[in-house]
């Protein structure tokens, strides 16, 4: 009767058995990479060097799309050291916002850095830049020796698949009522215009890099909102678009990929309700998508995905509908048909507590998984967390 009472009394105070800060004690570290300082600070990447340092970036500045001092920040975690290095600059587009970077290396380990420049201080007029470098061991930034714009072309497949998918969706019974016609329609409009799909699209998570050497970088557009992918079979020389990643509200995709060579793709919901992670397959490597389903993961921002050395995978990101205070690992043994553990890494309470979001996830060669997302305890103490978790604790 006495532990039904203190049962009973923990469900009252809101405090959900299971669902602990680090319940496995699978996290091994976990620090701010710089003090929290004023500015914006978000969107964090990062990249496991082959020396073995530690490279994240981040967007910073006065605010995002509209404040045109927002440029692309790093540090450096040097192998060996436990703290990071004074913050650097990493690219600044000079009157415009630098926004959503991505850091990863290509199969001949060349550092890819990408992200996006917006023109007119709207996402829509976005355009994606990258710069790369073989000279990145050193401490502080990278030495860039090549930079350049990704420009992509969608062609008329663009509209052929919009079309195709909106008509093999099924009629919505719930959310945006009798205006979700209209918004379907906007947007099978708005893909003939060529000038309007060729624009807009925006970095957010890393790439994969299939066995054949294929580079997948999920993009996605708040325009159509939706998705797509710039595929490279040179090593990142050249970019072409996939076939658009159609739903209603699919954004930001992390991907990965299948024992039988499949690539799933999670994404955010910026849709109908219920705030649902989305859910897409390609069978073709990356070309075409089937339409978007919604997964019973709820959903309020972007969320990453990582294949472990086991073959589990790992999620990331806020499993719920009413803010950022909670941010959940959670992991597969049957690559996303569900996901049977739950650590989380950050649990607080909804009034007054932090805001986490935007994660990143890595692993390295001894198996553990690095992640950074953005965190704000304050208007003034905002930072980029970083964490080492052990996800063979995780059982």
């Amino acid at each position: 009767m006495k532990m039904m009472l203190i049962v009973l009394l923990l469900f009252a105070a809101g405090v959900a058995v299971g669902q602990q800060k680090n319940e496995y004690n699978s996290v091994l570290k976990e620090e701010l990479i710089f003090l929290p300082q004023h500015e914006h600070s978000h969107g964090s990447s990062i990249v496991a060097l082959p020396n073995g340092d530690i490279l994240a970036c981040w967007f910073q500045g006065s605010g995002e799309r509209t404040a045109d001092d927002v440029r692309i920040m790093g540090s450096r975690l040097v192998k060996g050291k436990s703290q990071w290095e004074e913050p650097f600059l990493m690219a600044d587009t000079p009157g415009l916002p630098d926004c959503n970077p991505v850091l990863f290396l290509n199969n001949k380990n060349k550092l890819f850095l990408v992200w996006i420049a917006v023109q007119g201080n709207r996402w829509e007029g976005s355009i994606l830049r990258t710069r790369t470098s073989m000279n990145y061991n050193k401490k502080g930034a990278p030495v860039w020796e090549w930079q350049d714009n990704i420009l992509l072309k969608p062609g008329e497949e663009f509209v052929k698949e919009i079309d195709q998918k909106f008509d093999e969706m099924p009629e919505l019974n719930h959310g945006w009522a009798e205006y979700a016609p209209l918004y379907d329609d906007m947007i099978r409009g708005n893909s003939k215009n060529q000038v309007l799909r060729s624009i807009g699209w925006m970095t957010r998570i890393k790439p994969v890099i299939l066995e054949s050497g294929r580079i997948v970088l999920p993009l996605y557009s708040d325009g159509y909102n939706l998705s797509l992918c710039a595929i490279s079979d040179d090593d990142g020389e050249s970019w072409k678009p996939s076939k658009p990643i159609v739903g209603r509200g699919p954004i930001q995709p992390a991907l990965a990929v299948r024992k039988n060579g499949d690539i799933v793709a999670y994404m955010r919901d910026s849709g109908d309700a219920p705030a649902r992670v989305h859910k897409s397959i390609s069978h073709d490597n990356g070309e075409s998508w089937n339409y978007t389903v919604k997964t019973d993961i709820p959903n309020t921002a972007s969320v990453e995905l990582q294949v472990l050395n086991d073959g589990r995978w790992a999620f990331v990101g806020n499993d719920i509908t009413d803010g950022r205070y909670q941010v959940v690992l959670m992991l597969s043994d049957d690559e996303g048909e569900t996901w049977k553990w739950k650590e989380y890494l950050e649990n607080d309470n909804k009034q007054g507590g932090g805001s986490y979001s935007y994660p990143c996830v890595i692993l390295t060669d001894d198996g553990l998984l690095h992640i950074t997302y953005s965190s704000r305890t304050g208007e003034t103490e905002k930072s980029i967390k970083h964490l080492v978790v052990d996800p063979s604790k995780i059982k």
